[in-house]
């Protein structure tokens, strides 16, 4: 334990993988490859890159981004400037604070701390996510239900605002306005070049997993509203193609190294995911439709027990088992995909049911159809994250019929009181934005104190009228 300690207060380094330096001409999109844009790509080595761009901005403005995996178009701006980020990714560990660049990923961020006893406070289901890109939207991962999203974790960010000026801002100060709009604000406050946050200790690289199978969505539904507060971490797989929606839950937690067998507790913190497969460079369109979803859902229902209680799984195949296959997002074909998400109050829990069937009903096939709990909201007035349900499901982008059901969706969960996220949304209008995120006035007002000339501008941030 005591050299765990050492090991915890000295700072970490690791180096970016090297970029080519120069500007260039860029066509983007998000993770779903869908209404690319072109825009100027500048790498940002140092803070002051940043401020340099920024005060020299062009008339349609300037946007960070960091590894491209919000699946709309969060993240991409037509004829901007887009800064990359990727080398201001140096990682400091104190204790279980840490102190991150914007441009590290979580992947590397892991690779730093599991080994000295520390993990990140939430974790969605990829770790190829950068720091600021977490902030920016307020990610949330399977232990919402108890510690809320990412921005709940900051102790203070640096942001580069609309001047170029460098500021710090804090959740408990004068700056707690400019914070909290910064905290799931899309990159549209600022740039965000660096921040600290309280991480888990912990004594392994593996989870403690309880697994089960639920016949039908009711009793899936049933089985997280009665035991998902025992749990740090909750999620349930949904069959969507099935009529049932049945479902495989998973919850667990940290492993402690006592729990390990005796021969693998001298590497308990052992940790180096690699990727397994590379999707292959093009998938023609058709491949995945109703059939291949129905082939893959079964087996994957069968493949888990019934029952099955404190199974030992390394953290990656817990909490990012796509991120096994590189590039994952080509399966969809040439036409691309976009991942619907929402979140509805418990009382509108039917909603889950009627978006699983609509979607079934125009033959949507998805084999990655994700349910989980929300806890309490934080502060952040465009967090996407609040009490109740929220439902995820990737679906082929040019499925016959699919705006239409989507355009009903957005109504149900609009008048429950729900919304959706603006990480995954590729298609809402500003009207269901307007009606669905009440505080955007509030938003408004601290964005114009930190960008009133409106330098920073995304695709989004156009289509939502913001």
């Amino acid at each position: 334990m005591k050299l765990l300690n050492r090991n915890r207060a000295q700072a970490v380094q690791r180096d970016p993988l090297p970029l080519s330096l120069s500007t260039s001409e860029t066509t983007f999109t998000g993770w779903g490859r869908t209404s690319p844009s072109s825009a100027t790509r500048r790498q940002a080595t140092t803070v002051l890159d940043v401020q340099d761009v920024v005060r020299q901005a062009g008339p349609r403005g300037v946007l960070a981004r960091g590894l491209g995996r919000s699946y709309g178009d969060a993240a991409q701006s037509g004829g901007a400037t887009v800064l990359d980020l990727s080398a201001l990714a140096g990682v400091a560990v104190d204790g279980t604070s840490i102190t991150a660049g914007a441009g590290a990923s979580l992947d590397g961020v892991l690779r730093s701390i599991v080994p000295l006893g520390v993990f990140v406070p939430v974790t969605p289901g990829t770790r190829m996510v950068t720091v600021g890109g977490a902030i920016a939207a307020d990610i949330h991962g399977k232990n919402h239900h108890g510690a809320g999203s990412f921005g709940n974790h900051v102790q203070r960010l640096t942001l580069v605002d609309g001047q170029g000026q460098a500021r710090t801002l804090q959740p408990g100060d004068a700056t707690a306005s400019e914070f909290w709009a910064t905290v799931g604000g899309m990159g549209l406050t600022g740039v965000i070049t660096e921040a600290t946050f309280n991480g888990i200790a912990i004594t392994s690289s593996r989870m403690l997993v309880d697994t089960e199978r639920a016949n039908d969505l009711e009793d899936v539904m049933a089985r997280m509203l009665a035991r998902d507060h025992e749990y740090r971490y909750s999620v349930a797989w949904i069959d969507s193609v099935s009529a049932s929606g049945r479902g495989v839950i998973t919850r667990g937690d940290h492993a402690p190294v006592d729990a390990l067998p005796i021969d693998q507790r001298g590497k308990a913190l052992e940790y180096g995911p690699r990727p397994i497969a590379t999707a292959p460079p093009f998938i023609p369109s058709g491949v995945l439709n109703r059939l291949s979803a129905r082939a893959f859902n079964e087996a994957w229902f069968r493949r888990h027990p019934k029952h099955r209680a404190g199974e030992l799984q390394p953290i990656a195949g817990f909490f990012h088992p796509l991120d096994g296959v590189l590039e994952w997002n080509r399966i969809y074909g040439p036409g691309g995909f976009l991942q619907y998400q929402f979140v509805v109050p418990d009382e509108a829990g039917e909603i889950v049911g009627l978006a699983l069937r609509r979607l079934r009903e125009i033959g949507a096939p998805s084999f990655l159809t994700v349910l989980k709990r929300f806890g309490p909201a934080n502060p952040a007035p465009l967090s996407f994250p609040q009490p109740g349900w929220t439902l995820a499901a990737d679906v082929p982008a040019r499925l016959p019929g699919l705006g239409a059901v989507l355009d009903e969706l957005d109504e149900a969960v609009a008048a429950s009181g729900g919304r959706l996220y603006l990480a995954k949304d590729s298609r809402m209008s500003p009207t269901m934005f307007q009606r669905t995120y009440p505080r955007l006035a509030e938003w408004r007002t601290a964005r114009q104190q930190l960008d009133p000339q409106g330098v920073f501008v995304s695709d989004l941030s156009r289509r939502l009228e913001l």
